[in-house]
């Protein structure tokens, strides 16, 4: 007897079995998760991992993602793509939901100090590129005989708020391209060549630096232009997009309210014209209702009469 009540004992005491952990593919994705999957796409599309065509596809499909399995092989693809699991779920498998740590994009955080990670460049019967992310010195020398060269500055950090580019082109050619924001100085002697002044002038934005554009052109040029970055480039055509589609949206949402207003309007003439009608035929009835009425009351009148001719016809025979 005690080992039956020791045993029913342990039985009620034994936990109920704990219910089976949801598959984590099956969760359902946030706002933000969608927004960080997209971002990974926007900078696969600036890096040239993805053609427009390849971007729009996956953008569509992420922001139409509803769990962390539609998300997870939109980015399956590309690589130095974070990682991160679905929440509440430690083994389901990874999903890419995070960037890497990058610079914040404002100027501060590009004026490194130190020295640059390049200082001069030749170009003798050819040609040089200085651009991509590269640290630009204090001054910067360069030299083109019949060569040309391009020093792309916007996607650079600097090594102080003021650096010196000093070109010198000997029937050659050399192209300074700065980000917007940048101030831009020039100070090149030109013989029979030039520097291209048209970007000195442009106020420069707060802590941006300053770049000063100083050398000799022979029989040769400076060119200095302003240029978004591929990324602003596509950011821009990208918000340019969502506006067309807004509108687009826009447009449809005033037809069909159009079309709403003209087929109300349409109804309303339509139920006034019913209403004329019966209206119409209720009178047309009631008319004849009355002349039907009218015929046989005197109908009645003309039996009556012809009855007493007849009786005063008897009565005198």
């Amino acid at each position: 007897m005690t080992d039956a009540v020791s045993f029913e004992g342990n039985d009620q005491q034994r936990p109920a079995p704990r219910a089976a952990r949801p598959d984590a593919r099956q969760l359902r994705a946030s706002d933000a998760d969608r927004e960080r999957v997209a971002e990974v796409l926007r900078d696969a599309l600036a890096e040239g991992r993805l053609d427009m065509a390849e971007f729009e596809e996956r953008l569509e499909a992420t922001y139409s993602a509803r769990t962390y399995g539609d998300l997870e092989p939109i980015t399956r693809d590309l690589p130095d793509a974070g990682t991160a699991a679905a929440p509440a779920a430690p083994s389901a498998p990874p999903v890419s939901l995070h960037k890497e740590p990058v610079r914040d994009g404002s100027w501060l955080s590009r004026i490194t100090g130190g020295e640059g990670s390049s200082s001069w460049a030749v170009a003798v019967m050819s040609g040089f590129q200085r651009k991509g992310a590269w640290t630009v010195p204090r001054q910067f020398n360069c030299f083109a005989f019949w060569g040309g060269g391009e020093i792309d500055l916007r996607e650079a950090n600097f090594a102080d708020r003021e650096v010196v580019i000093n070109c010198v082109a000997i029937m050659g050619g050399m192209n300074v391209i700065v980000p917007p924001g940048v101030e831009v100085v020039v100070r090149g002697i030109g013989i029979m060549g030039g520097f291209d002044h048209r970007e000195e002038g442009v106020p420069g934005a707060p802590g941006a630096p300053r770049v000063i554009v100083s050398g000799f052109a022979f029989w040769g040029g400076v060119g200095v232009e302003r240029k978004l970055t591929r990324a602003e480039r596509q950011a821009q055509k990208e918000a340019r997009r969502q506006e067309k589609l807004e509108r687009r949206a826009e447009r449809r949402e005033l037809h069909a309210a159009r079309h709403e207003d003209r087929w109300e309007r349409h109804r309303e003439r339509l139920e006034d014209h019913l209403e004329e009608h019966r209206e119409r035929i209720e009178e047309h009835l009631e008319q004849q209702r009355e002349r039907r009425e009218e015929r046989q009351e005197r109908h009645r009148e003309r039996r009556e009469r012809q009855r007493d001719r007849w009786e005063d016809r008897g009565r005198r025979f």
